[in-house]
């Protein structure tokens, strides 16, 4: 059992940065993938970034060249940096990770982005 815990949402204005943290209970340094999924207001949860334990990325088009997804293994800690931030990426921000084909979720954090 792994249990997540992500830190670091805010309220912030366009353009401005903000970065995510999702610490984990134990090691992640054999996990199959990390992933962060928000969830607008109204909305489906959607899939943002995620890494594979090969270290490849995968983001979802509209965060392409904002976002960057990385992980410390040394801190058992999954990292999301957003950059020129938009009030479309509002949402609550979820962690995800995925051990031996079991998929493990922390809470969320809120992320509000205002112009």
């Amino acid at each position: 059992q792994v249990q997540l815990v992500e830190s670091g949402g805010d309220l912030v204005q366009a353009g401005g940065s903000l970065r995510l943290s999702c610490a984990a209970s134990g090691s992640i340094s054999s996990i199959d993938e990390a992933n962060w999924y928000r969830q607008p207001p109204g909305q489906q949860r959607e899939l943002v970034a995620q890494i594979t334990g090969g270290g490849r990325t995968y983001y979802k088009d509209s965060v392409k060249g904002r976002f960057t997804i990385s992980r410390v293994t040394a801190e058992n800690t999954v990292y999301l940096q957003m950059s020129s931030l938009k009030p479309e990426d509002t949402a609550v921000y979820y962690c995800n990770v995925v051990l031996n084909y079991n998929s493990f979720w922390g809470r969320g954090t809120q992320v509000t982005v205002f112009s």
